[in-house]
Order: C-alpha cells, then sequence, then structure tokens
C-alpha cells in the first residue's frame, strides 16, 4: 500500500470557470486540492469545509462578516445554512487543500 497522495498523477477537473481540483476519494471522505482565480462565478455554499490556504489570499463572506484568509491559515467551516458562505480570490491564484465528508449523490 502506497501511503502518499501523488497529486501530480491526478488529472484537473473544472466544476466551474475559475476553479480547477484534483480529487482523492479515501473511504467516506475526499481530499481536494483547489486553486481558485477570480474569475470564479460568486455563489453560495452550504457544504463543510475543513483544511489550510497553501498560496493566496481568500475572502469568505459569511451572513453576518467576511473573513480573509492568507496562506498558512486554517479553514474550519461546518456544512448546513447557518453557515453558507460565499467565497473570492482576492489574489491572482488561491491555492488550498481540504478534507471533506463526500457529497451525498
Amino acid at each position: 500500500m502506497d501511503y502518499r497522495m501523488d497529486f501530480e498523477s491526478r488529472a484537473w477537473e473544472s466544476p466551474m470557470a475559475g476553479v480547477r481540483s484534483k480529487t482523492w476519494r479515501p473511504g467516506g471522505r475526499q481530499i481536494r486540492l483547489v486553486e481558485y482565480r477570480p474569475q470564479m462565478e460568486p455563489h453560495w455554499c452550504e457544504r463543510g469545509h475543513y483544511g489550510c490556504i497553501l498560496e493566496g489570499e481568500f475572502e469568505i463572506a459569511f451572513p453576518d462578516r467576511i473573513v480573509v484568509f492568507r496562506a498558512g491559515d486554517g479553514v474550519a467551516i461546518p456544512a448546513g445554512a447557518a453557515h453558507r458562505h460565499r467565497a473570492r480570490a482576492v489574489s491572482a491564484m488561491v491555492r488550498a487543500l481540504f478534507v471533506e465528508d463526500l457529497p451525498d449523490a
């Protein structure tokens, strides 16, 4: 068994303009290496995200405030409507690593 996740061997996927990711799905979770660019269309998200900003600057708007995340910052956003959020890449590119429960099919 290889315990290393080789993101270099994974193909980039692009779920929307301005976003691309490489995903591993071990068990009931997924680990995503994600790149965001300012071209990402603003949208509200209710999924939970736990991880780290690896590079760049990210602005995440919540219903009651805006939080700026920079390289090295941890991200801990629970799932649900009470924690809905809308992200925006402030820098030319934001790279993040997230560990998330798999979305319902």
